[in-house]
């Protein structure tokens, strides 16, 4: 979801980058992009140890993406050529699922101002999982809801991390270089396109199969 249908990871990188600050630890933007990528509580554990009790993480957690939602309310918007994309999938009777790090409360907060209800059979959010990317746990809950195998999927990703995610699921993967450039993904094996929108994508079925143009 983030910075694959939405262009709103430097937002991310904002609210991480003042809420660390508070806490007492400074990072610049580069390094924010580098390191905070996952479940919250995991980022937050993996950057502090075990300053923080598990309530404490949890707000910690929440007051960052509150800020998240209340800066990016009003500029919330698709990547260009998204809606058409999911148009024509929804049209063709493509099975899509959402499988993404984000809490249940941005989700929620994206699915529901895109209006994406109608071509979505099932969202799985960090709230449900156990282990966040680069273990493929949230995409292979997808697959299972929507039924079909994680290697017969095709997952657009932003990040190394996801795009090592959806590997490690025997799934491959279509990158959108909204966040990160193509030479960070070089040690990363089943991506089949680099893309920066949807724009140029044509999806069609023929003999019961579908096929994705570029």
């Amino acid at each position: 979801m983030d910075g694959t249908m939405i262009d709103n990871m430097m937002i991310h990188h904002r609210a991480w980058q003042k809420k660390l600050k508070e806490l007492g630890l400074e990072m610049t933007l580069d390094e924010v992009k580098r390191d905070i990528h996952g479940v919250n509580s995991e980022i937050i554990k993996r950057l502090f140890g075990d300053r923080f009790n598990e309530e404490e993480i949890a707000q910690i957690a929440w007051d960052k993406e509150a800020a998240y939602r209340e800066i990016y309310a009003d500029k919330i918007k698709m990547l260009p050529g998204l809606q058409q994309f999911l148009d024509t999938a929804k049209a063709l009777q493509i099975p899509m699922g959402i499988g993404t790090a984000a809490p249940k409360e941005n989700a929620e907060f994206a699915v529901e101002a895109l209006h994406l209800e109608p071509y979505f059979q099932t969202v799985v959010h960090s709230d449900m999982v156990d282990r966040g990317k680069p273990d493929p746990q949230v995409f292979e809950m997808v697959a299972a809801r929507l039924q079909v195998d994680l290697k017969d999927c095709l997952i657009f990703e932003d990040s190394p991390t996801g795009a090592k995610a959806a590997a490690n699921g025997n799934a491959q993967a279509i990158i959108l270089n909204t966040t990160h450039t193509q030479d960070e993904f070089a040690h990363i094996e089943q991506i089949k396109h680099f893309m920066l929108d949807y724009r140029d994508l044509i999806l069609t079925k023929e003999d019961g199969k579908f096929y994705l143009h570029v």
